[in-house]
């Protein structure tokens, strides 16, 4: 008994190793997505991606970690800059980063030069990594994998920071992927033009200035109602960021 109640208490803790934005939210940013693809691309992506949705394989990066195959993928998910650097100064990990991914991957599908399965891996990347690029602790700034070396409580259950970033926020409201993809405030036609301007590079950099906001935790570390009511809304709008610039990408590679 006391070996299963160990069990249940260290479950959420690794719950945050495993997943980006949790399924939800990575659900909810390929649906926004899909649903501002202009009518060629979506066509196209639709039909390379057998019919399957955006959502649907929004989650494939995470799943495929069970897979030695794709053992060389694990670090593709995040990447650290200190606070006083720039992306470029940085020495760069040999296994490869979000954005050195990100920007690969786009330049992959822009060539052309891909077979039908290189293709349509290569779209279940991006749409997997464009997500986890605005989770704020996948475009981090300190030494503690991205938040889950932190250890707090939610609602007094025994996690880490990233898992309260990645799943419980989002988790704890009860909504389906669609039902908050439709409570999300959609920006202005002005607004989407100019998120969809921004390079791979300031998407994490605006990740790394969450940072102060992120770390600002009570001397307990117990997270509960206020800290969700303070960061929630932060959610909501890296979520829909992440979606419309996911639009924007897939739109003019299939322009």
């Amino acid at each position: 008994m006391k070996k299963l109640i160990t069990f249940c208490l260290l479950v959420p803790m690794f719950i945050g190793q495993a997943f980006g934005w949790g399924q939800t939210g990575h659900r909810v940013v390929g649906l926004v997505a899909e649903q501002h693809l202009n009518k060629k691309a979506r066509k196209k992506v639709l039909a390379i991606l057998q019919n399957n949705s955006l959502a649907e394989v929004s989650t494939w990066m995470d799943d495929i970690k069970s897979d030695a195959a794709y053992d060389h993928t694990h670090d593709w998910h995040w990447v650290t800059i200190p606070a006083d650097k720039k992306y470029e100064e940085t020495q760069k990990n040999p296994k490869g980063d979000i954005i050195m991914k990100v920007e690969e991957l786009i330049a992959g599908l822009k060539g052309g030069a891909l077979t039908a399965q290189q293709e349509q891996e290569y779209i279940k990347y991006l749409v997997h990594l464009v997500g986890d690029i605005h989770q704020p602790l996948h475009a981090g700034t300190r030494n503690d994998s991205g938040g889950n070396g932190v250890k707090v409580e939610w609602f007094g259950r025994p996690t880490n920071l990233h898992s309260v970033w990645d799943t419980y926020m989002i988790d704890d409201k009860n909504l389906s992927f669609s039902e908050l993809a439709d409570f999300l405030d959609l920006p202005s036609p002005a607004q989407k033009k100019q998120w969809q301007s921004t390079s791979i590079r300031n998407w994490a950099d605006e990740s790394r200035s969450l940072d102060p906001q992120v770390y600002t935790l009570p001397e307990n570390n117990k997270l509960s109602y206020r800290y969700s009511y303070q960061n929630f809304g932060t959610v909501q709008q890296r979520l829909v960021q992440a979606g419309i610039r996911l639009a924007g990408l897939l739109n003019e590679i299939y322009k």
